[in-house]
């Protein structure tokens, strides 16, 4: 019964959107929209087909298809970039692939770029830079305009301009019913709140209105420094990241990786500056870079253009190259905090030692109040908000490894690292409950991190705009919003 049942969703959807729109089994078309997953862990999961909609009528069409005749499971994609199974594809369900609305138009003012959720960061970079301009956007090529603005969006930018989810001032989205809606300030104002942070809770983003501000080439710098700087990498990092010393105009992680192919593990530093600068470095930088390097495996600084330095990006993590994951946390980045994670760091080699090409990497990367403030805390769901002006920052461990037989270990090991850096950071009174959407593990409870008052608020917008749930029961990837009353 439910494969006929499928089978006539699937009929439906070809005589609404046409046959070159959906892609079945063993079609180039499918074979080609698997292979453009980030992870193969994504790319192993298999829809009965792919729809690839090219206008929010289509959209709309396939929407209202797939929700008048009882339940059927569907999944939404943008770029694909979204690690773990079921996250951006249904299994034997519908895959909605929005690459199609790729579309970036510049507004007459220049003020403003009108996007579709199917297009990538870097695409959108190269289009701005012939107007000598920039949005807050994606640090990686491939990346989607979609999945990382609804979770929020860490750029690095942001610092000087605000989270990527608070540089949208209007969404175009497809609801539950079908029906096709702008929310911008004035009008749809709780869904426009709504969507900055509550991901695929409330519909079908299909176009996406972002600020623009000029920007012109970015220096960037990878250095690597042996262990034994912990002690004056924690020191340093400590300082700069407090919300009293930081520049705007800087973006950066530090962390730790452990390559079992080389046998190594090295202090990393990544860092950006968004301004012209004077001389070879950013002052701000000097304390990191007078550190002693390992000096042939650090790369020399840059200066770049953002669209290059998303592409350059993509050679740490090849498309489908390994088996990757994500996991996060969040906490005040004191000197004790930044020596405890490399600690935890430390403490988790035990677990993956025997990791076929394992590459297992913690960082840090700050998360100032002038990032979650500008624009205004208030106006995401986020909950960012009564920090009172404190610096936090996103810890995140981000392996890759080779077979998918380790996947499970890998897995454990992570969950155990997270863990005790939620302890350790409870002991030195530096946690907090903000998990970045866009990092999460499956296993992580994001929307209830946002805070108690928030989840209220999305649960009323959820009874307004999908009172039938269908982005709750029928979309099964992503963080749902909890249930009244849990």
């Amino acid at each position: 019964m439910v494969d006929k049942i499928r089978l006539r969703r699937v009929e439906a959807l070809v005589a609404v959107l046409s046959a070159d729109k959906v892609f079945f089994p063993g079609s180039a078309e499918y074979n080609a929209s698997l292979s453009s997953y980030f992870s193969p862990q994504a790319a192993a999961v298999h829809p009965a087909c792919f729809v690839a909609p090219q206008s929010a009528t289509d959209v709309s069409a396939v929407v209202s298809s797939l929700t008048s005749d009882g339940p059927c499971d569907f999944a939404v994609r943008a770029g694909g970039h979204t690690w773990f199974a079921d996250a951006n594809s249904a299994p034997g369900g519908i895959t909605i692939d929005l690459r199609r609305l790729n579309s970036i138009e510049l507004s007459a003012d220049k003020t403003t770029v009108s996007v579709g959720s199917g297009a990538t960061w870097d695409a959108v970079y190269r289009e701005l830079e012939r107007e000598g301009l920039s949005v807050a956007g994606g640090r990686t090529a491939g990346v989607g305009v979609g999945g990382l603005t609804l979770g929020g969006g860490i750029s690095y930018f942001g610092p000087r301009e605000g989270l990527t989810c608070n540089q949208v001032t209007s969404f175009e989205v497809v609801l539950a019913c079908g029906s096709v809606v702008v929310a911008d300030e004035t009008q749809n104002a709780d869904l426009w709140w709504g969507l900055r942070g509550g991901s695929n809770n409330f519909g079908i983003v299909t176009r996406f209105t972002f600020k623009t501000f000029e920007q012109g080439l970015v220096w960037s710098s990878l250095t690597l420094n042996p262990l034994s700087e912990v002690d004056n990498q924690a020191r340093i990092y400590g300082e700069l990241m407090a919300a009293e010393n930081y520049d705007v105009n800087a973006s950066f992680l530090t962390g730790w990786a452990f390559a079992s192919q080389q046998g190594l593990s090295v202090t990393l530093n990544q860092l950006v500056y968004t301004r012209p600068v004077e001389g070879d470095a950013p002052a701000f930088y000097k304390p990191i870079l007078d550190l002693p390097a390992i000096s042939n495996a650090s790369a020399p600084a840059a200066v770049a253009n953002m669209s290059t330095i998303a592409q350059n990006a993509v050679a740490f993590q090849k498309p489908q190259a390994a088996r990757y994951m994500t996991a996060t946390t969040t906490f005040v980045p004191t000197e004790a905090m930044i020596r405890a994670t490399y600690e935890t760091f430390n403490a988790s080699l035990q677990l993956v030692q025997n990791v076929a090409g394992i590459m297992w990497a913690v960082n840090i990367e700050p998360l100032p109040p002038q990032i979650y403030e500008r624009g205004g805390a208030h106006t995401n769901a986020l909950g960012l908000t009564g920090r009172h002006g404190s610096s936090l920052a996103v810890g995140l461990v981000s392996p890759s490894w080779s077979n998918a037989d380790d996947d499970e270990a890998v897995y454990a090991a992570a969950r155990a690292l997270m863990a005790d850096i939620e302890s350790r950071a409870k002991k030195l009174g530096a946690y907090d409950p903000y998990v970045y959407f866009d990092y999460a593990a499956p296993w992580q409870e994001v929307i209830r991190g946002y805070g108690e008052e928030n989840v209220r608020k999305l649960q009323d917008l959820r009874n307004r705009v999908d009172p039938r749930r269908v982005f709750t029961n029928m979309v099964k990837g992503g963080f749902k919003i909890p249930e009244e009353g849990h």
